[in-house]
């Protein structure tokens, strides 16, 4: 049964919140507010110019594409089941009733992936009259820039300096272009990309385009693997997930938007639009349990141009998704922030950081294809060879201080989850060149691997707290720690590990939500949990046999999600509220995680 999501109001302009549903092609993505509003949209790709911002500039001063109901009284939103086809009912006090469906076109036609820069909204009366006001209000450079208009017959074209953006639609272009309220007494289709004509009809191309971007996600879905329970949510996320890939490249986004602070006020507002080598290795292994290898293929081809590019030397945690290197950060002081709640930040200084994990990222990202008989592109000798390159950094830099994953700006120490990464690039090592038959390279990885595994539990192991700190010779607890059990460096019902996560329950939950660290960072002490730890700790508890008490945070987890099955990056612990940037990759892993490692299996029912 589809969920349904209901809102109820009197003003056209919703507050800014997260209860957003997101509509995307893997070449461009919008977010779309309870009322049929996009409050954002990056073009031409995920890292670009924001030409609908509402989302960090609320108010007037923001820009939207607005499909507002006279004397509107409530609306309902839901996505089309098993698609990225968003339909929004809205509803005056009047009971007439307008649907709006919107999504971005992704389909295969002429042996390609059919997955251009363009929105497609079609709106139709349900029931009576409804009387409604069109508001296209794109601007470029990130808000300061009004476009210039030119208009046909039926078309706008929204003229920027750098990029210029063309509407097609069949509704009246006076009316579009004024604001002015009309009766939507038939059909209407706007198709907002390019600028480039359309080869057919408005209406017929908005149709065709609807009718094979749903067939495109109802036949990718059915060719996933699902647990037994869960399914919406393991399908709303996996969905989620290939939307954040940026198939062009390969490169897979942290999340779609910048600068939603981690908790009120906080100042902690970064810029998510880049591939994290960290964030994405996640997500393909989350996406490979659902069988679903594809996105994996495209994401080595993006990760083997990176290890390519940079040789022998230094990888950074996160690139652009054309590979960029340089992502230099700057905050723009005429948006006010989601809000209010500025800064707003683009670029993210986090590039220039020494995040030993990284090695281990990108070997763990990999190590599947070297097994895997399924891929059309399987890796074989000189992919090792490559791999192997990267191996020897994870060597290089084991035991050496870095920023560590949680990115600590003013800190450096030997993290406890780089080493562990480090170990992991070793294992994995060790395990492909077996499987490659190639025994000299399998013993000198395995040797790597023994030495780093004895070290890393004894150095990092604090007798007097019993458990596993952040860092050799630490004492403070840090919830990337639990990736011990997760990556196979310790058995979870090692008591040591077993002690680690009974402390952790003490120290950093609130109720079923956990935090990422319990030390001050260069912000003080988080106030939000961060929902990636929650599912790390969920999936430790039910490696340890704990699955009754797994499952009941499991369920508060899915509690907290947003009216259409998406998470942020962190969770008020007291309000449920949702916090940091959207969707979060990151998050929407753990569902899948955690609903693979729970669910009952199919032969209990059939």
């Amino acid at each position: 049964m589809t969920s349904k999501a209901s809102h109820v109001g009197a003003t056209a302009m919703a507050a800014p919140s997260l209860a957003l549903g997101m509509i995307g092609n893997c070449t461009i993505s919008a977010l779309v507010d309870a009322r049929a509003c996009i409050v954002w949209s990056c073009m031409p790709r995920f890292d670009g110019d924001p030409v609908f911002n509402a989302l960090v500039q609320p108010g007037p001063d923001g820009s939207r594409f607005a499909i507002e109901l006279e004397d509107f009284a409530r609306s309902e939103q839901w996505y089309e089941p098993n698609t990225a086809v968003l339909r929004t009912h809205l509803t005056d006090a009047h009971g007439n009733c307008l649907e709006v469906t919107d999504f971005c076109p992704r389909f295969f036609a002429r042996s390609r992936a059919f997955r251009p820069v363009m929105l497609v909204r079609r709106v139709r009366p349900v029931r009576g009259a409804p009387r409604i006001r069109v508001l296209v209000q794109p601007r470029y450079d990130w808000g300061m820039a009004q476009p210039a208009l030119t208009r046909g017959s039926n078309h706008i074209r929204y003229v920027g300096g750098d990029f210029t953006l063309r509407l097609n639609t069949d509704a009246p272009v006076a009316y579009v272009l004024s604001g002015e309220p009309f009766v939507a007494g038939r059909e209407y289709n706007f198709l907002l990309g390019a600028d480039e004509t359309l080869s057919g009809g408005i209406g017929d191309t908005a149709r065709h385009y609807e009718q094979e971007t749903v067939s495109y996600w109802k036949h990718w879905t059915q060719r996933l693997h699902l647990p037994l329970q869960w399914q919406e949510a393991v399908i709303r996320s996996a969905i989620t997930l290939k939307m954040s890939l940026f198939e062009d490249t390969g490169a897979i986004v942290a999340a779609m938007t910048t600068s939603i602070p981690e908790s009120a006020h906080s100042g902690r507002n970064w810029d998510y639009r880049y591939c994290w080598l960290r964030d994405a290795f996640f997500v393909v292994r989350a996406l490979n349990s659902l069988s679903e290898v594809g996105t994996m293929e495209d994401y080595l081809r993006w990760l083997g141009n990176i290890v390519a590019k940079t040789g022998s030397g230094h990888i950074q945690p996160l690139y652009g998704i054309g590979l960029e290197h340089e992502l230099p950060e700057s905050v723009l002081p005429h948006l006010a922030g989601y809000r209010g709640m500025g800064p707003v930040r683009v670029g993210n200084q986090a590039a220039e950081h020494f995040q030993h994990d990284v090695y281990g990222n990108i070997v763990l990202g990999a190590a599947q294809s070297f097994h895997d008989r399924r891929l059309l592109h399987p890796a074989g000798a000189a992919e090792f060879e490559r791999l192997e390159r990267v191996g020897e950094l994870a060597v290089q830099v084991y035991g050496k201080p870095d920023a560590g994953m949680w990115e600590l700006r003013t800190r450096a120490r030997i993290h406890t989850s780089s080493a562990l990464m480090s170990w992991a690039a070793c294992d994995r090592l060790a395990k492909i060149a077996r499987a490659l038959q190639l025994p000299e390279r399998a013993h000198y990885w395995q040797q790597h691997a023994q030495r780093m595994h004895g070290e890393i539990l004894e150095r990092s192991w604090h007798a007097k707290r019993q458990v596993f700190a952040e860092s050799f010779g630490g004492s403070e607890l840090d919830a990337s720690v639990l990736l011990m059990a997760e990556v196979g460096l310790i058995h979870p019902t090692d008591p040591r590990f077993v002690s680690t996560l009974d402390a952790m329950e003490h120290t950093l939950c609130d109720g079923p939500f956990m935090r990422r660290y319990e030390a001050a960072d260069d912000f003080g002490k988080p106030e939000t949990a961060f929902n990636i730890c929650t599912f790390w700790r969920i999936d430790a508890l039910a490696r340890t046999g704990r699955r009754e008490q797994a499952q009941e945070i499991f369920e508060a987890m899915l509690a907290v999600r947003n009216p259409l099955g998406l998470l942020s990056e962190d969770t008020h612990a007291a309000t449920g509220e949702m916090w940091g940037n959207f969707p979060q990759t990151y998050s929407m892993v753990g569902i899948i995680n955690a609903a693979m490692r729970l669910s009952a299996p199919w032969d209990s029912v059939i």
